[in-house]
């Protein structure tokens, strides 16, 4: 066989769907075994190419696979629901909390704290939530509601909302640093939680992408905020475009204090 085409297997199997990792290891193993014997330089840096695709599937599981222990750990209740927000600091814009109750042993390949997700795979990791989830929701709190009760209240009531409105309900909530006040469902708050829990991490993606999506739709209504690249932060463009232009309709009056006081364009 032509190297060519020994290399065109080898990307179609790197090519498979992220959900399809047995069968992708699988297939490693296998493309490995058949052309073992082909003592080509080329076919045989492939083959040490292939092994270290396959060593590093294998870790991504088991790393995924160890985030599943503190669910493990509440094996006695039938829906977990993880808990997280996006959109703390933002000077622009909603906080959103994702809510997600994820099967039980279901393994999501690349699933982390969405802040250390790449972009294209963060959607490609919310489409797979989506669809695999028991029932997932985000809730919000807009800006309004954090300048008139502050950001910390603002986020317990986007929890809230968020676990409003998922289709069943929770036996114990697993969420990001903090504990929700006023809530009847057992919770147990986790440091750093969106890295050592699968269910956090999935409610840290669909918050990250429907905040940002949202920041998108904000972007072609002011666009000179740049809110499709900053998605609401404070980057040095946004800040100098408050000053210049004064703030939008969606800037936080509370977190804007030191730039500007002009009325909304």
């Amino acid at each position: 066989m032509k190297v060519d085409e020994i290399k065109s297997i080898y990307k179609e199997i790197l090519a498979l769907p992220v959900m399809e990792y047995e069968r992708k290891i699988s297939e490693l193993e296998r493309f490995i075994r058949d052309f073992s014997g082909d003592d080509r330089n080329s076919v045989q840096k492939i083959l040490q190419q292939a092994e270290k695709k396959r060593q590093e599937f294998e870790l991504e599981i088991s790393r995924v696979q160890k985030m599943m222990e503190i669910e493990r750990k509440h094996s006695d209740c039938q829906y977990i629901c993880g808990i997280d927000e996006v959109g703390r600091g933002p000077l622009a814009g909603p906080i959103m909390a994702g809510a997600v109750i994820l099967p039980k042993d279901f393994v999501i390949p690349y699933l982390n704290d969405s802040k250390q997700v790449g972009k294209d795979l963060r959607y490609t990791l919310r489409d797979i939530i989506y669809e695999h989830a028991v029932t997932c929701a985000v809730g919000m709190a807009t800006e309004k509601e954090i300048d008139e009760i502050g950001i910390q209240a603002a986020n317990y009531n986007a929890m809230k909302r968020a676990v409003s409105m998922l289709s069943v309900r929770p036996d114990l909530l697993l969420i990001d640093a903090v504990h929700i006040p006023d809530m009847d469902i057992p919770q147990v708050s986790i440091i750093k939680g969106d890295t050592l829990s699968v269910s956090i991490a999935a409610a840290s993606i669909i918050a990250k992408t429907e905040r940002d999506r949202l920041m998108q739709e904000y972007d072609k209504m002011y666009p000179q905020y740049g809110f499709a690249s900053n998605v609401g932060y404070g980057s040095a463009a946004h800040i100098e475009a408050i000053k210049t232009y004064g703030p939008c309709e969606i800037h936080r009056r509370s977190f804007i204090g030191n730039f500007v006081t002009e009325e909304p364009v």
